[in-house]
């Protein structure tokens, strides 16, 4: 009866023992890797500052916490000048499951490039995770809620309901080779853009998706963004969009395309779409001065026309070919939009 007693008393201890001296393992190692990670960024040429990381988390995960992090670029791997200023961030390995790192925010996080405003991000949640996996190509993944982005002015803002997304990025290659491409995905619901802006379907997009793939990535190699956009243009360098899709205001879109860049480094290329609420959307592109008047009434007059001739079972649905060129955005033959011209700004 005694010995029976021992034992139930002393195995719970030695599991607890157990899972403290585990914990405190997976903690320290977590802390010495951010450690190396951050002595490697240094030496490509950032600046790092931050206050001494703590541990924490136990019982269910180890928790390394970097308060007041820095992250300035003085170096070649990125175009342009860049700093991340954290007012924490947490990174965390569960203990029963320690194959993925998390990342989130412990605060608001400031973002900084070129001469670009300091724009501050918040959320309720917002938690990056990175399988730990030693070779191969390297997934990360999103999630946030109640995403909020304004610059430090506070002129403006801009929210984001929920967001997924994850990247596949692939290993990288050899020196003077382009990188093999990248796959993404990206989810978003109830986004609130800047009321500062006169948006001619409105502020409010209530639905954002899309999934494709970047291809022959260059290396940065010191360039500047112009430089970089002329190297991948050169190695034939492509967004090609598998599915895309959009809510906003009247207008409902799915499409495909294949984008790349011109000559003068502007985007074009093509696709085909599936365009819903098209009447209305036009009227209030007209109404908005985003599209003259005889633009949208020819616009209409070809969809409807297109329309006729569908497999859409709405009429007020249409599937269309788009091509993106000269800056202009036309719906088969009929020229829609004219999109600014995209500056690629020297470092």
């Amino acid at each position: 009866m005694r010995r029976g007693f021992w034992i139930v008393l002393i195995v719970p201890i030695v599991l607890l023992v157990g899972e403290a001296i585990y914990w405190r393992i997976a903690a320290e190692r977590l802390r010495s890797g951010y450690q190396a990670w951050a002595a490697e960024q240094v030496a490509d040429g950032w600046q790092i500052e931050s206050g001494p990381p703590s541990i924490g988390g136990w019982p269910r995960s180890a928790v390394v916490t970097v308060p007041n992090l820095t992250l300035r670029h003085a170096g070649p791997m990125v175009p342009g000048d860049v700093r991340l200023a954290l007012a924490g961030l947490d990174l965390s390995v569960a203990l029963f499951d320690p194959t993925t790192l998390g990342l989130s925010l412990d605060g608001p996080m400031h973002v900084r490039a070129g001469e670009l405003p300091d724009v501050i991000v918040t959320g309720e949640t917002a938690v990056a995770t990175v399988p730990l996996q030693p070779t191969g190509p390297q997934s990360v993944a999103l999630h946030a809620r109640g995403l909020r982005l304004e610059p430090a002015t506070g002129a403006w803002h801009l929210t984001v309901g929920l967001l997924n997304a994850q990247a596949e990025i692939a290993d990288s290659a050899a020196a003077g080779q382009p990188k093999p491409g990248t796959s993404f995905s990206i989810g978003s619901e109830a986004i609130a853009l800047p009321a500062v802006v006169r948006w001619p379907l409105g502020t409010n997009v209530s639905s954002l998706s899309a999934e494709g793939t970047l291809t022959d990535l260059p290396q940065s190699d010191g360039q500047d963004s112009r430089q970089w956009a002329e190297a991948w243009r050169n190695a034939g360098g492509s967004l090609n969009i598998a599915h895309l899709a959009m809510g906003w205001g009247p207008l409902g879109l799915t499409s495909s395309a294949r984008l790349a860049l011109d000559d003068q480094l502007q985007p074009m290329g093509s696709g085909n779409g599936r365009i819903i609420g098209y009447a209305e959307t036009l009227d209030r592109l007209a109404a908005s001065g985003a599209l003259t008047r005889p633009a949208a009434t020819a616009a209409k007059a070809v969809l409807s026309l297109m329309a006729a001739t569908s497999d859409a079972d709405d009429p007020s649905s249409v599937d269309v070919p788009l091509k993106l060129q000269y800056r202009t955005l036309s719906i088969g033959l009929v020229p829609l939009l004219r999109l600014p011209e995209v500056d690629w700004p020297a470092r």
